[in-house]
C-alpha cells in the first residue's frame, strides 16, 4: 500500500523528517577547532556483506546495535521499540560516489537510512519508510540548518523492502546525484536556491552512517509518527533491513582532513598525507591537491573489483550524557571486526528543552544490556564504550535524534 498524506500531514512530514535527520556533532569545526578527521587514503574501497564479518574491517557499531549475516548481507533487526542498529565507517571520504545494494525493511514506522555526514553537519540522505512500498526519500542538510523544510523529495521505486537495488549518491563541489540503479533521480546543484547561495550545499569531509529506526513506536511526537506512516507494532517476526554491499570512490585519497578555518566551505579543507616527505610550515601533515569536480563521477560503476584499503585503526567514544546515542566503539584491525552490540532507542529524551535550540539534538539512550547475535556465531559483542582512543581516530560525530517538540506547534497551525 503506498504511503499517502493530507496537505497537513505533508507539512508535519516534512518537519518531522528534518529534525529527525538533526543530529550533533562532539566537535564542530565551524566554531572551533578540532581534530583532524580519518580520511579514506586510496581511491576505492568496497565491502561485500555476505562474506560475513570480516567486511566490517573499517566499522563501527553504535552501542547496542547487533549484525547479524547471512546469504542477503548484513541484517539490521530490529523487534522492539528500542532497537535501532547503525554502523558507520571510521574513515572520511572527500567528494565522491557511495554505492549501497540494499533492502529495506518492512513495517509500518520503520524507517530505514543511508547517511553521508560530517562534523560540521552537512548531510546527505536516502530515507525508506517500511510502510511505503513505492517510493523512497532523498533528502540534504548543510551545517545542521533546519530553518525551512523544502528540501526532501521522493521518488519511485519497485518493492525496496522485497527486491534489492542500488542506491548511489555522486558527490562534487558542483552537484549532488541521487540515483537508483545507475539512473539519476535526483540533482542538486551547489547554486540551487535550497542551498542559500551554496552555504548549506554540503562540501565537507563525510562518513558513511546505515541503519535503521522505528519511527512509529510509542513515545515518539505525532509528526513523526505520521512521518513513518503510523504506529508500528511487534510481535511477529522482526522488521530487517539487508546491507549486500557497499562501494565507496574517493575522490580526494588522503589520510587526514583538516578544516583549515571556520567557514565550512570545501576549499578550507586540508588533505594531509601522513606519507609526505616533509611537513607544510604550519608543522602539520603536508597537503594535497583536491579535486571537487571529477568529470567521470557519475559514469562510474560501482566499486565491486575495488578492494578494503581504509586504515586499520581503534575508535572509541565516551562521555556521552543522556540525551544522546550511546557511543560508538569498536576495534578493527586487518579482516576481522568486533562491534560493542545491541541497540539504541530512537525516542526523545523526557529531559529534551527549549526545541528553539535546532543545533541541539536529543535522544535517550536505552538502559539495556548488550545481546548476542540471534544465530549465535554469527554476531561477535565486545564490552562498553571506552574512554581512551587511539592513533588520532577519534570519532568526532554520533548519531542522535534531533529535536522535534516544534512539530506539535506546527501541526496546531494547520
Amino acid at each position: 500500500m503506498r504511503f499517502s498524506r493530507s496537505q497537513a500531514a505533508v507539512v508535519l512530514a516534512s518537519v518531522a523528517a528534518t529534525a529527525k535527520a538533526q543530529t550533533s556533532t562532539a566537535c564542530d569545526p565551524t566554531k572551533k577547532t578540532c581534530p583532524a578527521d580519518t580520511g579514506l587514503n586510496s581511491k576505492t574501497y568496497y565491502a561485500d556483506f555476505t562474506q560475513g564479518s570480516s567486511a566490517n574491517a573499517s566499522w563501527s557499531g553504535a552501542a547496542y546495535t547487533v549484525i547479524n549475516y547471512g546469504k542477503q548481507g548484513a541484517e539490521f533487526s530490529i523487534s522492539k521499540g528500542t532497537e535501532a542498529p547503525t554502523i558507520q565507517t571510521d574513515f572520511y571520504f572527500f567528494f565522491g560516489r557511495v554505492d549501497v545494494k540494499m533492502k529495506a525493511a518492512p513495517g509500518t514506522g520503520i524507517v530505514s537510512s543511508i547517511v553521508l555526514e560530517s562534523d560540521d553537519l552537512d548531510e546527505v540522505d536516502w530515507e525508506f519508510l517500511g510502510g511505503n512500498t513505492g517510493q523512497v526519500q532523498t533528502n540534504f542538510f548543510g551545517k545542521g540548518n533546519t530553518t525551512t523544510y523544502d528540501r526532501s523529495t521522493y521518488y519511485a521505486v519497485t518493492n525496496p523492502q522485497t527486491q534489492f537495488h542500488t542506491y548511489s549518491v555522486d558527490w562534487t563541489s558542483d552537484k549532488i546525484d541521487w540515483l537508483i540503479d545507475g539512473v539519476i533521480v535526483r540533482t542538486l546543484k551547489s547554486d540551487d536556491p535550497t542551498t542559500v547561495g551554496g552555504q548549506n550545499f554540503p562540501q565537507t569531509p563525510m562518513r558513511l552512517k546505515l541503519g535503521n529506526w522505528c519511527g512509529g513506536c510509542s513515545g515518539e511526537p505525532e509528526g513523526t509518527v505520521q512521518w513513518a506512516g503510523g504506529q508500528t507494532e511487534f510481535g511477529g517476526d522482526p522488521y530487517v533491513m539487508y546491507v549486500e554491499s557497499v562501494g565507496i570512490q574517493n575522490y580526494n585519497p588522503a589520510d587526514s582532513y583538516t578544516y583549515g578555518d571556520t567557514s565550512g566551505s570545501w576549499e578550507s579543507i586540508k588533505c594531509g598525507s601522513d606519507n609526505a616527505p616533509t611537513a607544510s610550515p604550519s608543522g602539520s601533515a603536508a597537503s594535497v591537491a583536491i579535486t571537487p569536480n571529477p568529470t567521470s563521477s557519475t559514469a562510474s560503476a560501482t566499486a565491486k573489483n575495488a578492494t578494503s584499503a581504509a586504515s586499520t585503526s581503534s575508535v572509541s567514544v565516551a562521555g556521552i550524557d543522556h540525551q544522546t546515542v550511546a557511543a560508538v566503539s569498536s576495534t578493527s584491525t586487518g579482516s576481522s571486526y568486533s562491534m560493542n552490540t545491541a541497540s539504541v532507542s530512537a525516542q526523545n529524551s523526557d529531559s529534551m528543552t527549549a526545541a528553539a535550540s535546532a543545533s541541539a539534538a536529543t535522544t535517550e539512550v536505552p538502559k539495556v544490556s548488550p545481546t548476542a547475535g540471534r544465530n549465535g556465531s554469527n554476531a561477535t559483542t565486545t564490552g562498553g564504550p571506552s574512554p581512551s582512543h587511539t592513533n588520532g581516530a577519534l570519532v568526532n560525530t554520533v548519531m542522535t535524534a534531533g529535536s522535534i517538540l516544534s512539530i506539535a506547534a506546527a501541526f496546531l497551525l494547520l
